[in-house]
């Protein structure tokens, strides 16, 4: 028997942009520990093996941040907090319910675009 592969992955944006840029930041003073929080939370209820908490670089919603993809369910959460988190991990991972009123607005986060219907509109 291989090693089982994680039910869920939380990509957690690290993206930090220098001071002055007019790009927000997903890391700030006041959210750098957050990944650490995450992956400290996950191993303290006895889940980091079935989650797999992943630090990535920009996810293009910057004015959301900090933002987290989980996936499956291709689920975006913005302006997280530690509270969040907790509810995220409780409701969401556990428990199987989106945390809805942390889920990213539609307005910036529509539905996927397949490949070739990119790459067709492309070509016009």
């Amino acid at each position: 028997m291989g090693l089982a592969q994680p039910a869920f992955y939380m990509f957690k944006c690290e993206q930090s942009a220098p001071p002055g840029m007019p790009k927000p930041s997903c890391v700030s003073p006041q959210t750098q520990d957050l990944f650490g929080y995450l992956a400290q939370s996950l191993m303290q209820k006895g889940i980091m093996g079935t989650v797999q908490p992943i630090r990535t670089a920009c996810l293009s919603r910057c004015d959301a941040g900090p933002v987290m993809l989980v996936e499956p369910g291709h689920t975006m959460y913005v302006s997280l907090t530690k509270e969040k988190i907790d509810r995220i991990i409780d409701e969401h991972i556990i428990g199987g319910n989106v945390v809805d009123e942390y889920v990213i607005d539609s307005e910036l986060w529509d539905e996927p675009i397949a490949a070739a219907t990119m790459q067709e509109q492309m070509k016009r």
